[in-house]
Order: C-alpha cells, then sequence, then structure tokens
C-alpha cells in the first residue's frame, strides 16, 4: 500500500472538508426550514428575512456540495468517474454509502431546477419537489458515516451527533407548536425523527465503529484496482 493511500491526497481532505461543511450546512438549511415554517415561523423575523437566509444557506450548501463532488471524482486513490456523481450505486468503492450520497444530491439538484423553474411550475408542484430537501438530509447523514475514513474519530462522531440533535430536535419542537390536522404527515415526522437516530446508532455499531472497517473497504478498492 503506498503511502497516499495511507495518508491521503490533497484531493481527499479536500473532499471531506467540503462534505463536512455540506452536511453542516444543509443541516442548518433543514433546521430552518422546519422551525421557520407554517405556523411556527418567529415573530420576530419577517418572513423575507427567513427567506432569504434559508436561500442562502441552500445556495451555499450547493457550492460546497459541488467541492465535494469535483474533488471526491478528481481524487486518484479511488477512481470515482463521473458518472458516479449522479448514478446511483454505481461505485465500486462502498457502492451502497456512495449511491445514497448520490441519490441525495439527485434530490438536491432536483429542488435546485424548480426553484428556478417555481413561476411556471406552481406553488404546489414546487413545495411537492421541495419536500424533497427534507429526505436528502438523512441520505446525506449516512453517506458521511458510511464513506469516511475519520467516522471513528470523536470530533466527527460529536459533529454527526450534534447534526441529528439539531433536526431531530426540530421536527419534534415543530410538531409540538404545530396544531391540529394533516395526521399523516405528523404521523411522517415523528417516525422519521425516532427511526434514523436508532438506525445510525446501530450502524455505527456494527459498521464504521468496528476496528479495521475503514480499512478492510479501503483493502477491497486496492485489490479491485490493481493498485
Amino acid at each position: 500500500m503506498t503511502t497516499l493511500a495511507l495518508t491521503g491526497s490533497p484531493l481527499w481532505y479536500a473532499s471531506r472538508v467540503g462534505g463536512t461543511l455540506t452536511l453542516i450546512l444543509l443541516t442548518a438549511t433543514v433546521v430552518l426550514g422546519i422551525a421557520a415554517g407554517g405556523r411556527t415561523t418567529p415573530r420576530r423575523i419577517g418572513r423575507f428575512e427567513v427567506g432569504l437566509l434559508h436561500r442562502n444557506l441552500s445556495l451555499l450548501t450547493l457550492v460546497f456540495l459541488a467541492v465535494h463532488v469535483v474533488t471526491a471524482v478528481l481524487d486518484p486513490f479511488v477512481h470515482l468517474g463521473w458518472a458516479v456523481s449522479l448514478v446511483p450505486f454505481a461505485a465500486s468503492y462502498r457502492p451502497l454509502w456512495l449511491g445514497l450520497g448520490t441519490v441525495a444530491l439527485d434530490l438536491l439538484l432536483a429542488v435546485l431546477v424548480t426553484s428556478a423553474l417555481r413561476r411556471r411550475l406552481g406553488v404546489r408542484r414546487w413545495k411537492a419537489v421541495h419536500w424533497l430537501a427534507y429526505a436528502a438530509w438523512p441520505l446525506a447523514l449516512f453517506h458521511s458515516v458510511g464513506t469516511g475514513t475519520d467516522t471513528r474519530l470523536p470530533l466527527q462522531l460529536w459533529l454527526y451527533a450534534a447534526c441529528l440533535m439539531s433536526v431531530v430536535g426540530a421536527v419534534w419542537w415543530r410538531l409540538a407548536k404545530a396544531g391540529p390536522g394533516r395526521g399523516v404527515r405528523r404521523s411522517t415526522a415523528a417516525l422519521g425523527a425516532i427511526t434514523v437516530p436508532v438506525v445510525l446508532t446501530a450502524f455505527l455499531a456494527t459498521g464504521p465503529l468496528q476496528p479495521g472497517w475503514a480499512q478492510r473497504a479501503a483493502t477491497t478498492i486496492l485489490l479491485g484496482g490493481g493498485r
């Protein structure tokens, strides 16, 4: 195994930084969207200011997401290829966890495109697609946990925990403040707020936190790539 494989290239570090910042910004965007939506919009802050902040956070998320994707594809160690960034589960390296990231990317791109065509689509159709951004967040979280070779680091685990608690806390706060009605949507949100932490904890315990998990995945790609 080469020194590059052991230490990582500058592109690998850039990809991890871009991915981590994307997760943080996406978490902030989702939390703001949940907490400030509907009847729970803060009275001291105008809807225009909240909407502007939400939009700017979304755009900044996409910028760092682009950095994450481009540097990951250009990294010579993994050999992902550009198709992997758009076609889910097509990678030979951790296909499931990279595939989740690809699905999250596709969902966010769908939100971006429909937002640009909002006037033509209408508010109802745009909102239906806009909900995909919320679905992209857990996919991005599991993608980050499953592909990151630094997942076992305490700082990274605390970061994942903070992102998880922020979104779950925002969901429960929104449910507590929301009025009656929309039982299916409320039940789905509550189920997700319970399921995601349980599944993530189980995955961490049986996967990334197990000794040698990241090294076994790296060895697989080395053998497969003939390096």
